[in-house]
């Protein structure tokens, strides 16, 4: 996990519930996280005290309840800064993760995006600077590295690569590049 926002002390490990066959966000309440290393501390009325969500590898088809569900589970919700939703079923990037303003890390690796518009909604993420989307049918996209660049530029590390200068430079031509294409299609539908 990048930077840790602090506010008494440090920080549980990720709320790890992986591989628990999980179909929706309502399942997740009725399992266990699994232990790690470190025990999870539990806070206020048992909340887990933690700023990780490892939901990967199971069956999720949407994040219904998403939000309702992570107030349920976290002491500090609004803290949330790390979720991995890899190797699921969802077909679109849903806008509860843009209520995550601390949202750092978010992996989506292995789901069935299709649109590269969806990655837009991510926009709203001003701290996010870890992001994977590979395994999902969007990578099949002309330009997808550099369409995901362009739309979100903070990025430092994008399918678990580091984004370079040349990526940038890329990203911002590619850019340009279509934006003047849009224009150009409109004027001529005009």
């Amino acid at each position: 996990m990048s930077k840790q926002i602090k506010n008494d002390g440090v920080m549980g490990p990720p709320i790890d519930l992986a591989f628990k066959c999980i179909n929706s966000m309502e399942d997740v309440l009725q399992e266990e996280p699994r232990e790690g290393l470190r025990p999870i501390k539990r806070r206020e009325g048992e909340k887990l005290h933690s700023q990780a969500l490892r939901l990967n590898n199971n069956t999720l088809t949407d994040l219904r309840g998403f939000k309702e569900v992570v107030a349920n589970l976290l002491s500090d919700p609004s803290h949330l800064c790390w979720v991995d939703l890899s190797f699921n079923d969802l077909p679109n990037i849903d806008p509860v993760l843009t209520e995550y303003h601390h949202l750092s890390v978010l992996n989506l690796h292995g789901n069935s995006i299709r649109q590269l518009t969806e990655v837009d909604k991510l926009a709203a993420l001003p701290n996010l600077k870890s992001l994977t989307l590979h395994g999902n049918p969007i990578e099949a996209e002309k330009g997808y590295r550099s369409y995901i660049l362009s739309v979100l530029p903070q990025l430092k590390s994008f399918d678990f690569s580091a984004v370079t200068k040349q990526d940038r430079v890329d990203a911002d031509v590619w850019s340009r590049m279509n934006g003047k294409l849009k224009k150009v299609r409109r004027t001529k539908k005009e």
